[in-house]
Parts: C-alpha cells; structure tokens; sequence
C-alpha cells in the first residue's frame, strides 16, 4: 500500500512541475515558431514581388490580353439534322 501511495505524489509532483515548466516554456515557443513563420511569409512574398518585377517588361497602368479562349462555331442548320414543321393542337 505504501508504493502506491508514492507513486501517486511523484506522480502528482511530475505533472504540476511540467505544468509550470510549460507557463515558463511554452510562450517563448510560440513567439520563436510565430517568428519562423513570419519570415518565412516575407520570403514567400519578396519573392514573388521580385519575380512579378523581373517579368515586368509593360508599363504600368496599360492593359493586355495574354490569352484569347477559342471562339465556338454555330452549326449550321444544312448539317444539324432535318426539322420538321409541327403544328399544336389544342
């Protein structure tokens, strides 16, 4: 009765020693991987700044097409089928 009784206030004491180690801990972790990601989104767009800049040979403000879509043919009637002529009965 005696071991678990030990057990049970080392195990008491472990868990209320990580819980103030992980106030003291945890704060600076978050700042430090915030930080990380942080920088990392500022390379991500300078990056892109840079690569918009160096594939910028227009001026600004002036507007271009780059890509027209394929304009779609009508059918004509001659090659659509035959069409018969109805008239409603009421």
């Amino acid at each position: 009765m005696g071991g678990l009784l030990k057990f049970i206030i080392i195990t008491i004491c472990v868990l209320y020693i990580l819980r103030v180690l992980a106030r003291i801990f945890l704060p600076f972790l978050f700042k430090k991987a915030i930080h990380k990601m942080q920088e990392k989104m500022q390379q991500q767009q300078g990056g892109a700044y840079q690569y918009q800049q160096q594939n910028s040979t227009k001026p600004e403000g002036k507007i271009t097409v780059d890509y027209i879509p394929p304009q779609k043919k009508e059918p004509k009637l001659d090659n659509a089928g035959d069409f018969v002529d109805y008239e409603e009965v009421k």
